[in-house]
């Protein structure tokens, strides 16, 4: 983690921090929230990668899974649960990218980081993975709707972008 923290450009520090904040304030000293500082320190990257080249790279996002799963472990140790709801949320978040991937709607890259913003998703509220997911596609959605008036017909929307919205919204309701 620490090394995608050195690669966090001088111009992304500011919303690092503030992401970071967001996470401190709506989850305090939980463990929940390692997953969430990985997040932020990834998240204006993601954003910045999607919008200019409609990808998500798999040296920003494959580091999540044992960093998120780490996360989600010492979260249900410390709270006597078991993990493995979170995990199947994570999980089923990522088979519905998936299953739109194979549908030809969906970039692979979104379908990787769908089990990541799933189970934080699922750790930080009860039934969070199922609000992501509705928060994440009604975002898209706005932001096709802008796509499509602003360049037409046949324009791209890069996903990652309203998937993350919807995880950081997600937890400023927590």
């Amino acid at each position: 983690m620490l090394a995608v923290a050195r690669r966090v450009p001088s111009a992304a520090a500011l919303p690092v921090v503030g992401l970071l904040t967001v996470a401190v304030l709506a989850l305090g000293p939980r463990p929940a929230l390692t997953g969430f500082v990985w997040l932020a320190a990834v998240t204006p990257r993601l954003v910045e990668t999607d919008l200019a080249e409609h990808r998500l790279p798999d040296a920003v996002v494959l580091p999540g899974y044992p960093v998120v799963l780490a996360a989600v472990l010492l979260h249900a140790w410390s709270e006597g649960s078991a993990p493995l709801a979170v995990v199947v949320a994570g999980a089923a978040c990522g088979l519905v990218f998936l299953l739109l991937h194979v549908a030809g709607g969906m970039g692979f890259g979104d379908v990787k980081l769908a089990p990541l913003l799933g189970a934080l998703a699922a750790v930080a509220v009860p039934g969070g993975a199922l609000l992501w997911l509705v928060a994440a596609f009604l975002l898209g959605g706005l932001g096709a709707a802008v796509v499509l008036i602003r360049h037409g017909v046949g324009a791209r929307l890069a996903f990652g972008p309203p998937m993350l919205l919807a995880a950081w919204a997600l937890l400023l309701i927590a």
